[in-house]
């Protein structure tokens, strides 16, 4: 439970510390924003919004640190609080905290009045290190060769992801305020933004360099903590290190075209422009949750023993007939270990059990994916697709944890303090959600606008939820067999959100977007239709 929260609020910590600094550099390099003149109104509005992300850091990592007390009580309950005071962790988490809190203070106050260079200046530093200081607790400190170095390209990977998506967050910030996305804006907001093409074209200059820079760092430090080639499909750390990759590819592919069309652009940026930008905008977010999941995941190089082999891998892919008759509750239940306690290893028919509800969930979504097609293509009947979720949320509901309410012994409350349980029952909240949402649009009995948009960030979600999901087992090597699949089941279902996202926004783009959603969707199903575990 408390290794899923820690990894949730991390990716929540980098996601805001990125809006916090990404702002910072907005205000200086965008909007060009000087010292001792009063802010106008899109100078106040991004500072109010680094006001509010650095707040919700300083919670968040606050929450961290009450989590990791939380998980050092002993059995009385008694929290180690002398002794977690003294560990590099709760320093820095502290130190944190104080930051983010004077970021906070500096903003809110520049918003009210002209202030000095100095203070614009604290304010930069100040971000700067909020950013910077999460390399001191990362994988890089616990090196014994090159620490410094390994310490320093760390630092720089998330001061330049952290410009990259923070910026995104506040361009996307300007074309809500700019009325690009049809949104109502009051005068005093729109009164002063910046030309748009001018805009643009500045922010695609900080773009490129931050990208460049990601990049280098990011190949510098996989060469350091992966290894060889063959960690990258062998261990857990080696798969994450992939999937960010996988995602970061079409970000960079949509930066560039971004980048083409603000050169171009000899007018104001179209809906166009800004579609692709909130697109880029998700998928870096999404990368900075997998990114939090690597913090919680030991480097592949130091994977050593319990390293899966390419062959045990590719046979996790291999298509296989599907299990369609479950094994007996009561067998299960006898064989298995109790759920609330130590799970000693995975029995044959918990591994029996776990592939039937894989291959029973992959025909629900390949179902849906083919109604989906079938509508897309003009069969009115199919836009009821949606509901069929619901029989899939019933499905997982009964079937994801035989040992809990309402197959097994221990009770419903009881059993959400496990993470695996806790995950899989939001899961399930989360299709209810796709159902009910996703049917009354597609039968008009709800607005598309704002309400389509559900659809497309639940799949988001869900699909950043599974990069950080994670069983509970025994042998390390098992646990990474068991979740292999969840990377590009995450992968997809972000893939497929997106294009949902842009077939609402870009109707302009043509049906390209329609189909890129209801393959990926469809790509799922299958995934999960030859799911295996030996």
């Amino acid at each position: 439970m408390a290794g899923f929260v820690d990894v949730v609020l991390r990716g929540l910590i980098l996601v805001l510390t990125s809006v916090a600094l990404g702002g910072v550099a907005w205000l200086r390099f965008v909007l060009r924003a000087e010292a001792h003149v009063k802010p106008d109104a899109p100078t106040a509005l991004a500072l109010r919004a680094i006001a509010v992300a650095a707040l919700g850091a300083a919670v968040a990592q606050a929450a961290i640190v009450l989590v990791g007390l939380g998980a050092l009580a002993d059995a009385h309950g008694a929290w180690p609080v002398g002794a977690f005071l003294d560990t590099t962790f709760a320093l820095t988490a502290i130190g944190r905290v104080v930051l983010a809190a004077a970021v906070a203070a500096l903003a809110l106050t520049m918003t009210r009045r002209a202030v000095s260079g100095r203070v614009w200046a604290a304010l930069a530093v100040t971000a700067t290190l909020l950013v910077a200081s999460s390399a001191v607790v990362s994988h890089a400190v616990a090196r014994v060769e090159w620490r410094a170095p390994l310490v320093a390209l760390d630092a720089l990977h998330q001061l330049a992801a952290a410009l990259w998506v923070g910026g995104l967050a506040h361009l996307t910030l300007y074309a809500i305020t700019d009325g690009r996305s049809g949104e109502s804006v009051p005068p005093s907001v729109h009164a002063g933004l910046a030309a748009p093409a001018t805009t643009i074209r500045r922010f695609s200059t900080l773009a490129f360099w931050s990208m460049a820079a990601i990049v280098l760092a990011g190949v510098a430090l996989s060469v350091a903590y992966v290894g060889d080639p063959a960690a990258l499909v062998g261990t857990a750390y080696g798969v994450m290190v992939v999937s960010k990759v996988a995602l970061l590819v079409p970000a960079l592919a949509l930066a560039y075209v971004n980048m083409r069309a603000a050169r171009r652009a000899a007018a104001a940026p179209g809906a166009r422009l800004f579609g692709f930008v909130e697109v880029e905008l998700g998928l870096g977010i999404t990368i900075l949750f997998a990114a939090a999941s690597l913090t919680s995941l030991p480097p592949a190089v130091d994977v050593t023993t319990d390293r899966a082999t390419v062959a045990e891998v590719a046979t996790r892919f291999t298509p296989a007939p599907p299990r369609l008759t479950s094994p007996p509750i009561g067998d299960l239940l006898r064989a298995a270990d109790p759920l609330m306690g130590r799970q000693v290893e995975r029995k044959p028919i918990e591994r029996a059990w776990s592939e039937y509800n894989h291959h029973w969930a992959g025909l629900f979504v390949v179902t849906m994916g083919a109604l989906t097609i079938l509508h897309f293509v003009g069969v009115r009947m199919a836009r009821h697709w949606p509901l069929v979720f619901l029989g899939l949320a019933t499905f997982l509901f009964v079937r994801n944890d035989p040992r809990a309410w309402p197959l097994g012994p221990a009770g419903f409350w009881e059993s959400l303090t496990l993470p695996d349980v806790l995950q899989h029952r939001t899961f399930v909240l989360l299709v209810i959600a796709f159902a009910v949402f996703e049917w009354m649009v597609r039968t008009q009995r709800l607005p598309e606008r704002p309400w389509g948009f559900v659809f497309p960030l639940l799949c988001a979600i869900g699909g950043g939820l599974l990069l950080t999901h994670s069983h509970a087992m025994f042998n390390l090597k098992d646990e990474f067999l068991s979740e292999v699949t969840h990377a590009p089941l995450g992968i997809l279902g972000a893939f497929a959100g997106w294009g949902r996202w842009l077939e609402m926004r870009l109707p302009a783009a043509g049906r390209a977007p329609g189909w890129i959603w209801r393959g990926c969707f469809t790509a799922v199903g299958l995934i999960l239709l030859f799911y295996r575990e030996g």
